[in-house]
């Protein structure tokens, strides 16, 4: 499979879900572990384009797909806009469910790149946030559309 960008080809157990051979064979711990039953969205990847919970999905079911983690947003070094509006609006609280919600966003932003309020949340209605910073996290989705041109 390719995972952001470079081809990897890694034994992994038949039962790995690709959320552990993100995490454990490729040690991308951007996407993070919470539920392990697809409630939360702390583990939403893009495999091929559509946004999944990595936790659900066998490894080897993603044989030969194009992989998408949240490392891959930043280049050079340097944040992508929808990163920098969540830092920017105050998004960013504990951090832990931010990778997916970015990850979601970024799927939503890619399908539609100027979101209502209400477009905004329903892009991102599988993905929880505890410390309840939902409405940060629309605003820096709005406010990271209106950044593309």
């Amino acid at each position: 499979m390719t995972v952001n960008g470079s081809e990897r080809d890694v034994d992994t157990a038949a039962n790995a879900t690709l959320l552990d051979f993100l995490r454990d064979g490729l040690r991308l711990t951007g996407t993070k572990e919470c539920c392990d039953l697809g409630e939360c969205g702390a583990c939403t990847v893009l495999v091929g384009g559509r946004a999944i919970n990595s936790c659900l999905v066998l490894a080897g079911e993603c044989d030969g797909s194009d992989i998408t983690t949240i490392e891959a947003l930043a280049a050079g070094g340097r944040l992508s806009k929808l990163q920098e509006a969540f830092l920017a609006t105050g998004a960013v609280q504990c951090g832990f469910c931010i990778p997916g919600q970015v990850m979601a966003a970024h799927h939503l932003l890619h399908r539609n790149p100027h979101p209502t309020i209400e477009e905004v949340r329903e892009g991102l209605s599988g993905n929880l946030c505890r410390c309840g910073g939902y409405v940060q996290i629309c605003e820096a989705v709005v406010a990271a559309g209106h950044l593309h041109p």
